[in-house]
């Protein structure tokens, strides 16, 4: 089993990488990782000598003074380095470089640098390492005004702020669970690469990317209705923007309901997509659920009887609790990296109904389970 490492295990990228090497606890594992490691030679070598494999992915990407984000960049380099050494590692070092590499700026000159460096003390030290050229990277959690224009945009709209759109650039794009895909296929090859480039996955006009998140915002923030996701690429920014949405405050959404004499009549679901529609019963005091799905859709609606709907993301504490009545239908959507279970909290049979936009696939089912 391989045990890695992640430097910048707390940020976007990282926190990603992170997640997803967890889920393949068969094959690696996780060592642990603080920022303070790089404040602290002894539990700096500490980390370094327990890993087979590190990811370096601490590094600022801006800063008003450029030549401070230049120096902090370096020093982290310089600093892992002088721990290998101390060690004597022999580890297979992957770096997160940039596009922007040959362009002049300090940002893209300290990538290069840094990779240059740590490429000689592979070859010095008997080490193995790869150098990554990253893409433009987007997905949900990344930091607005710093990360991506996807964050930026999402967070803004989501929030009822209007976007300004200064260049109306053509990007490269790779979604973040696509990119920890590459970086664990580099692990497994466990060979020398001087310069990957990463390949995009997308392209896209900044123009584009803002209209598609307008259209998120009109028809399911605003409305509930599941817009039409063509491809994978609109599917990743759809699920980017809903991690952007104010979650505890924007679920449970009542349905509308239509009552006469014969009794009444809520429409669960308004559709641009397809997907599995399911219905259950769960008597008293049983919970269903406890586990996260990382590209799923789904949406939990009740119809009778009273529930509790716990959602907690991956990687935090804090539990967000929803309660629901079937005297009054609402549903909660579930976003990605959360994971959710339902409750019978009332003395009844309780009805809910179950939608998500793929049938379920017991080979490739994205249905991970860990407790709320």
């Amino acid at each position: 089993m391989l045990k890695i490492g992640i430097t910048g295990q707390e940020g976007f990228v990282g926190s990603h990488l992170f997640n997803s090497i967890n889920l393949l606890p068969q094959e690696f594992e996780s060592i642990e990782y603080n920022i303070s490691f790089f404040s602290n030679e002894i539990k700096l070598d500490t980390f370094v000598q327990q890993c087979d494999v590190i990811v370096h992915l601490a590094a600022m990407n801006r800063h008003e003074d450029m030549q401070a984000l230049y120096n902090t960049n370096m020093d982290l380099v310089k600093q892992l380095i002088s721990s290998l050494e101390r060690t004597k590692s022999k580890a297979h070092v992957l770096f997160s470089s940039s596009s922007q590499e040959d362009r002049d700026n300090l940002y893209g000159k300290s990538k290069k640098d840094g990779r240059i460096l740590l490429e000689r003390w592979a070859n010095s030290n008997g080490g193995k390492f790869t150098g990554l050229v990253i893409p433009n990277v987007f997905g949900p959690f990344g930091q607005p005004n710093y990360n991506s224009v996807v964050a930026t945009f999402s967070h803004k709209i989501a929030n009822g702020e209007k976007p300004v759109v200064q260049v109306d650039g053509e990007l490269k794009l790779i979604y973040v669970s696509e990119l920890a895909g590459e970086i664990i296929n580099k692990i497994r090859e466990n060979k020398s690469e001087s310069l990957y480039q990463v390949p995009h996955t997308s392209v896209a006009k900044v123009t584009e990317i803002l209209a598609y998140l307008q259209k998120f915002k009109d028809q399911y923030q605003d409305k509930g209705e599941i817009p039409m996701l063509e491809n994978n690429f609109v599917l990743n920014l759809f699920n980017t923007y809903r991690c952007y949405m104010d979650v505890k405050n924007h679920f449970p959404v009542k349905f509308t309901q239509h009552t006469d004499p014969r009794g009444s009549f809520v429409e669960i679901i308004r559709l641009g997509i397809g997907g599995q529609v399911s219905f259950s019963t769960t008597v008293p005091d049983i919970t269903r659920g406890n586990h996260f799905h990382t590209r799923k859709i789904e949406r939990f609606a009740v119809i009778k009887g009273k529930a509790l709907i716990q959602l907690r993301r991956i990687g935090t504490d804090e539990v967000l609790d929803f309660y629901l009545d079937g005297d009054e239908p609402a549903y909660v959507d579930m976003p990605i990296w959360y994971t959710h279970n339902i409750k019978n909290i009332g003395d009844e049979v309780l009805y809910t109904n179950f939608w998500i936009n793929e049938p379920y696939n017991e080979e490739d089912a994205d249905t991970y389970f860990e407790e709320v």
